[in-house]
C-alpha cells in the first residue's frame, strides 16, 4: 500500500527559455514533492549535439546548473525532489556539473544525484541499420539510408522505469536524456504509489496528468484563448501543481496568491495541445484515451480529473532525428505610410528579379508583409491603403551556402534603388543558419531499453 495518500507534483519549465524564476516560485512559494522541469523540443536534441560536437562537455540546458545551484538548499530541506530532462544529449556532464553546484550550494552529504542514460543512439545508428531497424519516416515512409549521411542526431523517447529506478535508489534530482515530457509527472506517481506496470488507467491517469503539467503556465492561463484579457497579474503568473492520489485521480492547482488562474478553460486547452487522435494518446508505458478524462471545478483555482482510462503500450518506442537539410536566412524592411503595402510588394518583386538576374537557385523563396498576410497566409482582396506600416519579410532556403549568404547581401540595397519610405535596417545583414530537419522513425523497444541506464551518486 502507498504511504501516501496524495503527493504534489509541480511544473517548473514548459521549455528551455521559459522563466527561469518559476521553478524557485513553485519551490518557496509553498509546499510541493516534486518539481519536474521539461527542455527539450525535438529541434533542441540536434542544438545540444552540435553544441557538444564543439565542447565535449555542453550538450545539455546549462541554464539548469545555476538554477539548482539556487534552490538545491531549499529542496533539500523541504524534501522537494526534481525530475527532468535538462540531460539534454549529455546526462553524464548534466549531472556532473550538478554535483560541483550541489557542493557549492552546501548540500554535500544531504543529497543524492541520478542519471539515466541510453536514449541517444547516434552511435549506434549504423549498427541498428545493419540489424535491420530500417528507421523509416513516419510521415514519408522513407529509409533512414536516403539521409543518413546527414544525420546530426537521434534520440529515442524512453518512458517511466528508469526515473522510477532512479528514485528507487534514493536520488533526489534526476536528470534524463530524450525522456518523455509526460513521464517526468507520472514516474514519481508510479514510484509513491506503487503502481505496476500494467495498471493501465492509472498510468493513463499519469500521462493526462504530465501533459497537463508539462507545458508550464500554458495550463494556467499562458497563451490561453479564453478570455485572456480577464486574466489576473499574470507577470506572476503560478505555473500549474498537481495533486496527485493513488486511485489515480488529481487536482490541478497553483500556489495561492499567484496571477493567472485555473479553471475547466484553461486546463482543457492544455489538454488539446498537440493532439491527434484523442483516443490514442501514445506513450511509451501507455495508450491514453483523452476522450475519457473528466474535468470538475471544485473550487476557485481547483479542477478535478478523473475517469480516464488506459491501453496496452506498443511494441515499438518513438525516435527523434534531425538532420542537416541546408541553409536559409530571412531578411526584413519595414515601409511606411503612404502605400505601405504597395511599396513592399513591389520591393519584394525587385529583389526577386535580382535574385533571377544573379542566377542565384534555392529551393523556396518566401515573400510576407508583416502586418497584413504573413499569419493566416494570403488574404482576400489588396490591403486598405492607408496602412500605417507594413514589414517585408523575405526568406530563401537551398543547399548552396553561397547562394544563401549572396541573398543576404541583396536586401539592404532597396534602402536606396528600391520604393520610397523604407527603414528597419539597423539589425544589419541577415544571418545565414543552417536548417535542422526533423525526421520521426519507429524502432523495437527492445533494441533500446536494455541500453538504458540509471546512476545515482551522493553529492
Amino acid at each position: 500500500m502507498p504511504e501516501r495518500d496524495m503527493i504534489r507534483i509541480a511544473s517548473g519549465q514548459g521549455f528551455w527559455g521559459d522563466d527561469l524564476d518559476a521553478p524557485v516560485r513553485q519551490v518557496e512559494g509553498g509546499p510541493i514533492d516534486y518539481l519536474v522541469m521539461d527542455y527539450l523540443a525535438e529541434v533542441t536534441m540536434s542544438i545540444m549535439q552540435k553544441q557538444r560536437a564543439r565542447d565535449p562537455e555542453a550538450g545539455y540546458a546549462r541554464d539548469f546548473i545555476p538554477l539548482m545551484e539556487r534552490i538545491f538548499p531549499a529542496c533539500v530541506e523541504g524534501g522537494v525532489r526534481v525530475v527532468t530532462n535538462a540531460g539534454g544529449v549529455n546526462p553524464e556532464g548534466c549531472a556532473e556539473a550538478l554535483l560541483d553546484a550541489g557542493r557549492r550550494a552546501g548540500v554535500a552529504g544531504r543529497a543524492r544525484v541520478g542519471r539515466v542514460e541510453g536514449d541517444d543512439i547516434l552511435e549506434r545508428l549504423d549498427a541498428l541499420l545493419e540489424e535491420g531497424h530500417e528507421l523509416r519516416n513516419m510521415e514519408t515512409e522513407e529509409p533512414l539510408e536516403s539521409i543518413r549521411d546527414r544525420v546530426q542526431s537521434a534520440n529515442v523517447y524512453i518512458g517511466a522505469a528508469p526515473i522510477v529506478e532512479a528514485l528507487g535508489q534514493g536520488a533526489d534530482v534526476i536528470v534524463t536524456g530524450r525522456s518523455t515530457d509526460t513521464a517526468l509527472t507520472y514516474a514519481p506517481m508510479m514510484h509513491e504509489f506503487g503502481w505496476a506496470d500494467d495498471d493501465l488507467d492509472r498510468i493513463a491517469a499519469g500521462v493526462v496528468a504530465g501533459h497537463i503539467n508539462e507545458c508550464g503556465a500554458q495550463s494556467t492561463g499562458g497563451n490561453c484563448l479564453i478570455d485572456w484579457w480577464t486574466l489576473p497579474d499574470m507577470a506572476r503568473v503560478g505555473f500549474p501543481i498537481v495533486e496527485a492520489r493513488p486511485d489515480g485521480t488529481f487536482t490541478v492547482t497553483k500556489h495561492p496568491g499567484t496571477g493567472g488562474r485555473v479553471d475547466r478553460g484553461t486546463v482543457a486547452e492544455q489538454i488539446l495541445y498537440e493532439m491527434g487522435d484523442p483516443t490514442t494518446y501514445i506513450t511509451p508505458d501507455v495508450i491514453a484515451d483523452f476522450t475519457s478524462i473528466e474535468l470538475e471545478e471544485e473550487a476557485p483555482d481547483r479542477v478535478g480529473v478523473r475517469g480516464i482510462r488506459g491501453r496496452p503500450r506498443t511494441d515499438f518506442l518513438k525516435v527523434s532525428i534531425a538532420y542537416a537539410d541546408g541553409w536559409k536566412a530571412t531578411g526584413t524592411l519595414t515601409y511606411a505610410w503612404p502605400d505601405a503595402a504597395a511599396k513592399a510588394r513591389a520591393a519584394g518583386k525587385i529583389l526577386r528579379e535580382r535574385l533571377d538576374r544573379l542566377g542565384l537557385a534555392f529551393d523556396a523563396v518566401r515573400t510576407e508583409l508583416v502586418g497584413w498576410d504573413s499569419t493566416h497566409g494570403p488574404l482576400v482582396g489588396e490591403p486598405p491603403a492607408d496602412l500605417p506600416e507594413v514589414q517585408l519579410r523575405v526568406g530563401v532556403r537551398g543547399r548552396d551556402r553561397s547562394a544563401v549568404e549572396r541573398f543576404t547581401r541583396e536586401i539592404a540595397p532597396l534602402v536606396l534603388t528600391g520604393p520610397p519610405s523604407v527603414t528597419g535596417f539597423a539589425g544589419g545583414r541577415p544571418r545565414v543558419q543552417e536548417i535542422m530537419a526533423y525526421w520521426p522513425a519507429l524502432i523495437r523497444r527492445e533494441a533500446v531499453e536494455p541500453h538504458l541506464r540509471v546512476h545515482v551518486e551522493e553529492v
